[in-house]
């Protein structure tokens, strides 16, 4: 359900030949391209387009901070690709990995931009000031005009050369408009102001670009822990430090305490506390020993440990948590789409009433000629869609990197806008609304000649062979020696069944018990006694008869009852779907505070019964644990994955994964996407509401060129800080009527080297 798309980046250079060898897509997934003017999210958007029609293309990734373009594509939609991104006026260069830009290489190239604004705004004032205050002289003009030009040059060459490149393919863009705008003010003699309005322009795309990667780069900034060197264990025993990138699956890695752990892995030797805070948000250190998952990236703020590496650094849970949230930053929320395709008309319908004011202002309105194309001029510079373009982005990427601070990683910008519609919330019992940890805490045999030792080694080897977690359970709390298991079968929503030492047996559940015939009053009795304590039973039968009752017990996750009263005070109604038989169900439902439950489900019918929902309330979404609970997930307008941190499936399927198991996650989604739905029309009323203002002032004939530039620039301002709002505020309301707080801090977990919090 998720959907994955492109990144930001933006601009490009002249068409032509490119130089320099040819990358070979036929044999790296992924070819770069370095684009030098890359730089606003307008252009981003003409690219994206561009390519939307070339077949072969898998992905694209804009790296707007290095200004380089990731295609996967094949040899030949590679090729057209480049064809159709050189036809807008870009030229993109092909570089390899290790070519790309480092930290140092882009420090340099923005203290040179820098420079190179400010000389432009410096020299665009002297130009205004030499017009208003200085007296003529002789060459008076001729100076203004020079230092007009070298404005210009330093801040507009390539949108010049851009905008002609638009021109001859018949785009109105951005950078059409302001060629357009700029050069028609120069040849009206209007020179400072010509000067004024491309230096200003220039600073305010500047100013928008180095926001958007500012949103974006928060998650990284924030996920990229983990280091880039490892201690492994040499096979004489010694230790050596090598790149984490070089570490195999299966080494041994040592972690000291106050490091953090460079990959995955599971617990070999040693015992401490791990700050997980970066991977699932959780505040407090969590306990850890041998046989327990580790994650790269987290803190290790105890003992020394041994690990067991089982996952390269490129597929670690942190680096597919940073893919996951790198592809929801480029995905397109539907208010994004609607503002793209709105500016795409807007701009030309200006374009248009410019072009008819230059021309019938003068017979219909008195004005004289130079008059009508000056104000045809300002309204060109008010159509620039900047500020409405960058209303979104902005906004939505600093939503989605305040919820993956919280452990919560959102698949995507609709998601992050759509949340907000939730009505009702179907919960999965076991791994959701309860810890998944249950125990065993009876076994009954039920024919009084059997012997009880040989029972529990027919259902510990029976329960060992299922990865379910009340037959886990039951292995762990069976004793005796595990026996050979023939012809092992798991039967989802029933069971499981097997041949052991020649004797058909089945660990089944009470539906299935029911549906082969052979349950009984007496046993109907006991099983009752458990089921009204919120007990999971299974039963141990052959062909003849029930052989052994079992019970398991789970317990209620301790923030499910609070998640359920802060869903309630949002108009959200949570309903349990559970293949649990309706005492159990409705016990732990109970605990929960779930009013509607709905048990004995199959997983087909969990689906149908999300269906149901859907059709009774309308936007419905579903929790659960993202591999059992998979096709009612993916019938659900949103699906939420619990227990995922280190799940492969779940952070793969998912439309968005909590990553700590906490409930509490699903109410502070909506709640955030609520807050950023709400943001997102603060940011378009404004971008629209200040360009309506300067059409009325045109019009009445008190704006200037250089006043409505400096008003779109102070719009995009504002509706920048306005969505950065969402990563540094420290909190995004209460819930009322609810003892939740619903406080969302999006601040990232400060810990000291050592391990320490400040």
């Amino acid at each position: 359900m998720a959907e994955p798309c492109c990144s930001s980046g933006t601009s490009g250079q002249t068409a032509g030949a490119t130089t320099g060898p040819q990358p070979e897509p036929a044999s790296v997934k992924e070819a770069l391209f370095r684009i030098s003017a890359m730089d606003c999210a307008t252009e981003e958007g003409e690219i994206r387009h561009a390519l939307a029609g070339v077949d072969g293309i898998r992905g694209l990734r804009f790296l707007l901070a290095e200004r380089v373009l990731a295609i996967d594509a094949e040899v030949a939609a590679l090729n057209s690709a480049l064809a159709a991104i050189r036809r807008l006026g870009f030229n993109p260069e092909p570089i390899s990995t290790d070519q790309r830009p480092s930290a140092a290489q882009t420090r340099a190239e923005r203290r040179f931009e820098r420079l190179r604004l400010a000389g432009s705004l410096a020299l665009a004032i002297t130009a205004e000031l030499l017009h208003l205050v200085v007296p003529p002289f002789p060459g008076h003009e001729l100076l203004e005009i020079g230092i007009a030009i070298a404005a210009i040059a330093l801040a507009g060459f390539s949108v010049f050369r851009k905008g002609l490149a638009a021109l001859r393919q018949g785009r109105l863009n951005i950078n059409a408009l302001m060629s357009v705008a700029v050069t028609g003010a120069f040849l009206i003699g209007r020179f400072p102001e010509a000067a004024m309005v491309m230096a200003l322009y220039a600073v305010a795309e500047a100013i928008e670009a180095r926001a958007v990667q500012r949103a974006r780069q928060a998650i990284t900034s924030l996920m990229a822990l983990a280091p880039d060197e490892a201690e492994i264990r040499q096979s004489d025993g010694r230790w050596q430090r090598v790149s984490a990138s070089a570490v195999a699956i299966g080494d041994v890695v040592r972690v000291r305490p106050g490091e953090r752990l460079p990959l995955d892995g599971t617990v070999l030797s040693g015992v401490s506390a791990i700050n997980q805070a970066p991977i699932t948000g959780e505040s407090l250190p969590v306990d850890k020993g041998p046989g327990d998952e580790v994650f790269a990236g987290t803190i290790n703020q105890g003992g020394a440990l041994e690990i067991q590496v089982t996952a390269p650094a490129s597929l670690s849970t942190l680096a597919r948590i940073i893919h996951a949230v790198e592809e929801a930053q480029a995905s397109r929320a539907p208010i994004q789409r609607f503002i793209d395709r709105f500016a795409a008309r807007y701009t030309p319908a200006v374009f248009v009433v410019a072009l008819a004011v230059a021309l019938l202002a003068p017979p219909l309105l008195g004005f004289t000629p130079l008059q009508a194309i000056y104000k045809a001029l300002v309204l060109l510079v008010i159509a620039c869609p900047c500020a409405l373009v960058i209303a979104t982005p902005v906004t939505v990427v600093s939503g989605l990197a305040t919820a993956a601070r919280r452990g919560i990683i959102i698949k995507g910008g609709l998601y992050i806008e759509e949340a907000r519609k939730i009505k009702v919330l179907a919960l999965d019992k076991t791994g959701t609304i309860t810890l998944g940890q249950p125990k065993l805490v009876a076994f009954s045999p039920q024919q009084e000649t059997a012997d009880a030792g040989v029972l529990k080694q027919w259902a510990s080897s029976l329960a060992e062979r299922s990865d379910h977690p009340v037959s886990r359970a039951m292995a762990v709390g069976l004793d005796g020696e595990r026996l050979a298991v023939e012809a092992f079968e798991a039967l989802p929503g029933r069971g499981v069944r097997g041949v052991i030492a020649g004797r058909h047996l089945m660990l089944a559940n009470h539906r299935w018990i029911e549906e082969l015939g052979l349950c009984s009053s007496a046993l109907e009795a006991s099983m009752q006694v458990h089921e009204r304590q919120g007990r999971s039973l299974s039963l141990l039968a052959d062909n003849s008869g029930v052989l052994a009752l079992i019970a398991v017990a789970d317990t209620v996750r301790p923030s499910s009852a609070a998640a359920m009263e802060a869903l309630r005070a949002l108009g959200v109604t949570p309903v349990m779907l559970t293949g649990d038989n309706a005492a159990t169900a409705g016990a732990i439902a109970a605990q929960a505070g779930i009013e509607q439950v709905k048990s004995n489900l199959l997983p087909q019918e969990k689906l149908e019964a999300v269906a149901v929902l859907q059709a009774r309330y309308g936007f419905a979404a579903m929790a659960g644990d993202g591999i059992n609970d998979a096709p009612a997930l993916a019938k659900a307008d949103i699906g939420f994955a619990m227990g995922a941190a280190g799940t492969h499936i779940a952070i793969e399927a998912a439309d968005v994964v909590i990553m700590n198991d906490d409930l509490m996650r699903v109410p502070e989604t909506i709640a955030l996407s609520r807050r950023t739905f709400t943001i997102l029309r603060q940011n378009i009323a404004l971008a629209l509401g200040i360009k309506a203002l300067f059409l009325v002032l045109t019009v009445a004939g008190n704006a200037t060129m250089w006043m409505a530039v400096f008003a779109d620039m102070g719009t995009s301002l504002i509706v920048i800080a306005n969505g950065l709002r969402l990563l540094r505020t420290p909190m995004l309301g209460k819930i009322k009527g609810s003892a939740w707080s619903g406080t969302i801090r999006s601040e990232p977990c400060r810990c000291e080297p050592n391990g320490s919090t400040p």
